[in-house]
């Protein structure tokens, strides 16, 4: 018995369907068995088989970085043996903003 077939139409940018044309073509596949193995792959792992995210926002790029600083040495940072001490520094810093 014949497998029964959908049409999918998809809009890419001409230079995207271009570059992966040849990087399928490379591997021996044509567009369509590229994009059903996307779909399969999509089915078993219940989602889109790769990562999807934003991009980090500003504040979270600057804090990435402070910690880089941070671990490379660049920056030091303050430390307490004494919890008092350290609610003090805290609590003056906040008066002070």
């Amino acid at each position: 018995m014949a497998k029964s077939m959908s049409i999918i139409n998809v809009n890419v940018p001409t230079h995207v369907k271009e570059e992966a044309t040849e990087i399928f073509d490379n591997l021996g596949l044509n567009m369509s068995t590229a994009i059903n193995m996307f779909l399969r792959r999509a089915i078993c792992e219940k989602g889109i088989p790769f990562e999807v995210r934003e991009e980090p926002s500003d504040e979270l790029k600057a804090a990435l970085k402070e910690l880089e600083d941070y671990e490379n040495g660049k920056i030091k940072l303050k430390s307490y043996t004494n919890v008092r001490k350290m609610f003090e520094d805290i609590l003056k810093e906040k008066d002070e903003d």
